[in-house]
């Protein structure tokens, strides 16, 4: 009789301890403005201004998530996106970007992509899960795109995507 007691007390200790682990990882990943905590007002989809960017002959239109307000929020609560759309993330300046789809009900490559529009590497995204997907190097951008759209168009890492944000290469 002892030991149900005790283990069902260890179970909540451990999970006690799990949920403050991930709080204190959740707000120093926030305060280094590299993890996305809010929610979007009311649980609805937000409508950024968009731009045109070239993947070889392909045009994307993407919502330009340039505020951290906008950046925390993303794609969250969509359920679908357009073949040629998705959401470009500005950040101020180049660093370790990670992304998770806490709230984002579609599945998503990203691409991380370093000032000149050069893809440094490509993750695949599960609807719902807080695994982080993170750059393999220092980013300005990231493009959220559905899932396989750049898999589907042979766009790897290196492809350089064109557009008003991307700084041209020096000659």
């Amino acid at each position: 009789m002892e030991q149900q007691p005790r283990l069902a007390r260890d179970a909540q200790v451990t999970c006690l301890r799990r949920r403050v682990l991930d709080a204190m990882i959740g707000v120093a990943l926030a305060g280094c403005g590299q993890w996305a905590l809010a929610q979007a007002p009311q649980g609805q989809p937000q409508q950024l201004p968009a731009i045109t960017l070239q993947a070889g002959m392909h045009n994307i239109r993407a919502q330009v998530a340039a505020s951290f307000e906008q950046r925390q929020t993303g794609l969250m609560f969509r359920r679908e996106m357009p073949t040629h759309e998705g959401m470009l993330f500005v950040f101020d300046e180049p660093s370790q970007q990670c992304f998770w789809m806490r709230n984002t009900l579609i599945p998503l490559t990203i691409a991380f992509l370093a000032d000149d529009g050069t893809i440094v590497n490509l993750a695949d995204m599960q609807p719902l899960s807080e695994d982080p997907h993170c750059s393999a190097a220092a980013v300005r951008y990231a493009l959220e795109m559905n899932l396989g759209w750049f898999g589907k168009r042979g766009i790897k890492p290196g492809f350089r995507l064109v557009g008003s944000p991307f700084r041209r290469p020096a000659s």
